[in-house]
């Protein structure tokens, strides 16, 4: 990898980047854009299509020529996605991280090289240098504001656990913590295109979505049919969302354990707890996201495994577009060995034990990046 950041050095100095990093400077007077939530779904984007347009803008083709779903001056902003990605390569930031910071620069800048923003917002990712991220001409740097997202980023802890709005609002702190979400498959699509613009890079152990050649999620969670929670606004951690009630035409046995792991709600995590007392003075009674699982549906009659690594082999496999009230879903690591499960509770909610130090709650979907789903009724 080390060699690759060599290579990539020479990268930065190409025409067409260095050639994007001007026009980006010399417009950005005249190109501040609104910040208002993208309203097109974007969770089935033709991914080959992209790589196909991006590797024409990389090879310097007109942008008469060439559309990008999602990017509406892909001249402009591909050069910057490909500066992002190339920085993230040279030290050493696993893909996840990359394609973090290419949902975030969406989000603050829309992948353009602004000169001014909210108070003295500047850049691809909107840093500001009255909170310390750099001078105003270093921050108006590409390679310097994707060197200080990405240190920041690696600064967080347990990010790489995190879905992408959680860790792209870990560095930003953002007054809208929810919007990344919906650049998710954009921002996978563009790395795993430019990515495969350099040498080695496609090769990177740490891809965490390859395996056994099984067809990842990407971000299916911030279009999710119908409902994706957010109409519920921020539900404060161990609460039920106001509005919210059980589907009524639910499975009997899925309401049963939806409503026993709802009483669990504010109970805080335990790694390894068993979950039969989850309330009681026992730390190892509490819960944690796999025996929240177990119990709920114990107590609907089912009988599941105790580990996330062995329920995601129950039940069946189903669509994340496609699921129902008390279907499980599993996120981080890897499809066939996921890291957390939570349970659907239908409205766009999910029920999860989450990590250490946070209670039982209830979070909306769109914030789950789901590597598989299993219906164990």
């Amino acid at each position: 990898m080390k060699g690759l950041a060599a290579g990539i050095g020479v990268v930065f100095l190409s025409p067409i980047l260095l050639a994007g990093t001007g026009m980006m400077l010399a417009s950005s007077a005249d190109a501040v854009q609104s910040n208002s939530s993208f309203s097109s779904c974007l969770s089935d984007i033709d991914s080959d299509k992209i790589a196909e347009q991006v590797t024409k803008i990389l090879d310097g083709a007109s942008s008469k020529d060439v559309h990008v779903e999602g990017l509406d001056l892909p001249a402009e902003q591909v050069p910057n996605a490909a500066t992002i990605v190339a920085t993230g390569l040279s030290l050493d930031v696993p893909k996840k991280g990359q394609i973090i910071a290419l949902a975030t620069a969406m989000q603050e800048s829309r992948l353009r090289n602004l000169g001014s923003g909210d108070r003295d917002s500047l850049g691809l990712f909107q840093q500001r240098p009255s909170q310390g991220w750099g001078s105003a001409q270093q921050i108006r740097d590409p390679v310097y504001a994707s060197e200080q997202f990405y240190k920041h980023l690696l600064k967080v802890d347990g990010w790489q656990q995190m879905t992408v709005t959680q860790a792209a609002q870990a560095v930003q702190k953002s007054g809208l913590p929810d919007a990344y979400a919906q650049w998710e498959s954009l921002a996978t699509a563009l790395q795993s295109a430019i990515a495969k613009t350099f040498p080695g890079a496609g090769d990177a152990a740490d891809d965490q979505h390859t395996n056994q050649g099984e067809k990842p999620s990407t971000g299916t969670t911030s279009c999710t049919p119908g409902q994706d929670g957010s109409g519920f606004g921020r539900i404060p951690e161990g609460s039920v969302p106001k509005g919210y009630s059980i589907p009524k035409d639910a499975d009997p046995r899925a309401r049963k354990a939806i409503e026993w792991a709802m009483h669990q709600l504010g109970t805080l995590y335990q790694w390894g707890g068993s979950c039969t007392d989850a309330h009681g003075p026992d730390p190892m009674g509490r819960c944690d996201c796999s025996s929240l699982m177990q119990q709920a549906y114990a107590h609907a009659g089912i009988t599941l495994t105790r580990t996330t690594y062995t329920q995601v082999g129950e039940g069946k496999a189903v669509s994340p577009a496609d699921l129902k009230p008390g279907d499980l879903v599993f996120s981080r690591g890897t499809a066939a060995q996921p890291e957390h499960v939570g349970m659907y509770m239908g409205e766009g909610l999910v029920i999860e034990a989450p990590r250490t130090t946070k209670p039982v709650r209830i979070t909306p979907i769109k914030d789950w990046d789901i590597l598989a789903a299993r219906r164990v009724l």
